[in-house]
């Protein structure tokens, strides 16, 4: 029986299991992907004590960290969460159980879809989530980005490194990204913003070959990167009676209980830190968390 389960395996996820350690809890951290979302930062340059750091690399760091502390992390995705007797059981896909006193929820968002023709039938095949995965593999190409936020501006510059050309669509008139990104998008020569408009559709034919645009503009490409935010991952705790918003983010308090009694919430997946969605912000959110979990647990 363990104190704490984390669901997630994030900077949320990782975080809330170092200060379980921290605070004597036993805890296990469990999550399909080491690192989530922020693996896919091309350069962190806004996390303390790192100038300049890979987000893969970083989140590696974590994962060491935590590791040295006694906690196991499991790599595995988790299928489902039963409730008896007031404690917990965490399933996983590998058919194997956790059981626990607590939860911390920190399962992040999963990329959110433009939903227009040809994103699913080019999936792989010039449409990418993930610049850190699939970039070099554009090459002196000529790509597109889809977005406006940090990730956004981030993605067209790690692009800007080997592509000839990147254009970035944007639905506004100015990015909402920090000026730190803004101003190195504005001085990169390779990086062309075209705003107030909307990608309509993706055209090809065994590769992505031209997007069209709502102002009728059809624009050659050979790849195209959605970064326009995330959906939380809330499908395991339907059943749950856990409070969401409209939007589905996990309604929290100041110290990430939700309404549900022995359940917590943690990073990208919750209402908390105004919805800003920083490495930062969630391993607070993750520490403060297992903080939580240990004075309801001595209460006991």
């Amino acid at each position: 029986m363990y104190d704490v389960v984390v669901i997630g395996a994030g900077a949320a996820g990782m975080s809330a299991g170092i200060y379980a350690a921290r605070y004597g809890l036993k805890a296990v951290v469990i999550g399909r992907e080491m690192g989530g979302t922020a693996n896919n930062a091309h350069l962190v340059e806004n996390y303390p004590g790192f100038k300049s750091i890979n987000g893969m690399e970083l989140m590696e760091k974590f994962a060491e960290h935590l590791k040295s502390l006694g906690v196991k992390l499991e790599n595995v995705e988790v299928v489902g969460i039963d409730r008896n007797n007031g404690h917990f059981t965490v399933k996983t896909a590998g058919n194997e159980k956790f059981d626990g006193k607590s939860l911390i929820l920190a399962m992040g968002t999963v990329r959110r879809k433009l939903n227009i023709p040809g994103e699913d039938e080019f999936l792989g095949k010039g449409v990418s989530y993930c610049a850190t995965c699939d970039g070099p593999f554009f090459r002196d190409k000529v790509v597109a980005v889809v977005g406006g936020s940090d990730g956004a501006c981030n993605t067209a510059v790690q692009l800007a490194e080997y592509c000839k050309k990147v254009y970035v669509f944007y639905r506004k008139e100015k990015l909402r990204a920090e000026p730190f990104w803004v101003a190195k998008i504005e001085k990169n020569k390779r990086i062309e913003v075209v705003h107030n408009v909307n990608v309509k559709e993706i055209m090809g034919d065994k590769f992505v070959k031209a997007v069209k645009l709502d102002n009728n503009k059809k624009i050659d490409i050979e790849g195209i990167f959605i970064e326009i935010g995330g959906v939380p991952q809330i499908s395991l705790i339907k059943n749950m009676g856990v409070k969401v918003d409209e939007k589905n983010h996990i309604v929290i308090d100041s110290s990430q209980r939700t309404n549900v009694d022995g359940v917590y919430a943690a990073g990208d997946i919750t209402t908390g830190s105004n919805k800003w969605s920083q490495i930062i912000t969630a391993s607070a959110e993750g520490a403060t968390a297992a903080r939580a979990v240990f004075y309801d647990l001595k209460k006991e």
